[in-house]
């Protein structure tokens, strides 16, 4: 993600998380640490015209990783382009050197939870009232990325979909419907 993706991201933000959106602030905050040795590491997930349509984020300090977010289009859920998001997150932060992977999600969430769960994500506990201000808790959940090699932390459907690594026409997407490709900014974390 570059500093030009920001307005379309907190326009996506603003659409799929009208209550809880992060600023445009945050965002700036966020890629301010996005650089080579920096904590953080950013991508986005464009159509082949430029627009973008998911984004994810990283933070990693030390041994530990976190999801600071995900987010895909309404129209691109159940395409997998959150696997492909998910799987850049969990491969840098094994190539971080991160021992675990945390993340929250809404309780209510079950559609990322499932998906959470087949890259071997476990609820270790919850934040009441995480998300506001609708007061909803979040599910807090871990990968221990440090038990087994890196892309074995990647279910094996969504590994040979990695969209940093293959072209749209390449993810076995419906003609009408190609999966956007995932663009990491190898310049920047």
């Amino acid at each position: 993600m570059r500093w030009w993706h920001i307005a379309p991201v907190l326009a996506l933000e603003l659409e799929l998380f009208p209550e809880d959106a992060w600023s445009a602030g945050m965002f700036w905050s966020e890629l301010a640490e996005a650089h080579p040795g920096g904590t953080r590491h950013y991508t986005v997930a464009v159509t082949p015209d430029g627009a973008v349509v998911g984004y994810a984020g990283l933070m990693a300090v030390g041994g530990d990783g976190d999801v600071q977010t995900i987010a895909v289009h309404g129209r691109h859920q159940g395409t997998g382009l959150g696997a492909a998001l998910l799987t850049d997150l969990v491969r840098e932060a094994a190539r971080r050197g991160c021992a675990d992977l945390l993340l929250e999600v809404r309780v209510d969430n079950t559609r990322a939870q499932r998906l959470y769960e087949r890259f071997g994500f476990e609820p270790v506990g919850i934040r009441r009232g995480y998300y506001q201000p609708a007061g909803i808790d979040a599910l807090v959940m871990r990968l221990d990325l440090a038990a087994a090699p890196a892309d074995t932390a990647v279910p094996a459907d969504t590994a040979d979909h990695h969209a940093a690594a293959a072209a749209p026409e390449d993810l076995d997407e419906p003609a009408d419907h190609p999966r956007p490709d995932v663009k990491k900014d190898t310049h920047h974390g």
